[in-house]
């Protein structure tokens, strides 16, 4: 094989990859589109579900990290929405630095209201779509994440 040209293993996943960032562009406008009337973006949205399904209050470096997203940028996000009054700082009884992120009374509300208006549109993402389909994309994302996850922990 040419030094330079993929395996077709490693051309459909280069192919799948690329449609995968195409894929996320197209879900930021839309979920953009549909919590704009909450007064959010999808990266508020994402953050506000983040803390919401924690099992216990975070930091914001350990929300970044769980989300695979930058720490400084998180942290941007969780300065808007505590400016909007959806999150709060608790004070960290492990870290005096590190405050806890936790949801408001009104972010909890408007974090379910979100997810109101989630369940219809996905609905309809879904409609021609094969559960067992779903799930080996799932398979295919979590397997490509965890070696990319391994990847960039070796290099810390």
């Amino acid at each position: 094989m040419e030094k330079n040209k993929p395996t077709p293993t490693a051309a459909a996943t280069t192919n799948f990859i690329l449609a995968v960032f195409r894929l996320n562009n197209l879900l930021l406008r839309s979920g953009d589109r549909l919590v704009e009337s909450l007064r959010l973006t999808s990266a508020r949205w994402q953050i506000l579900g983040a803390i919401a399904y924690a099992e216990r209050a975070q930091p914001v470096a350990w929300l970044a990290r769980d989300l695979g997203a930058n720490r400084q940028n998180v942290q941007r996000i969780v300065n808007d929405l505590e400016s909007a009054g959806l999150v709060a700082f608790e004070t960290n009884p492990h870290h005096r630095r590190a405050q806890l992120v936790v949801l408001t009374d009104k972010g909890r509300r408007t974090f379910e209201s979100a997810m109101r208006l989630q369940v219809p549109w996905v609905e309809s993402l879904c409609e021609s779509l094969a559960l067992k389909d779903v799930e080996i994309a799932n398979r295919v994302v979590g397997v490509l994440r965890q070696k990319l996850d391994r990847e960039e922990d070796s290099e810390e």
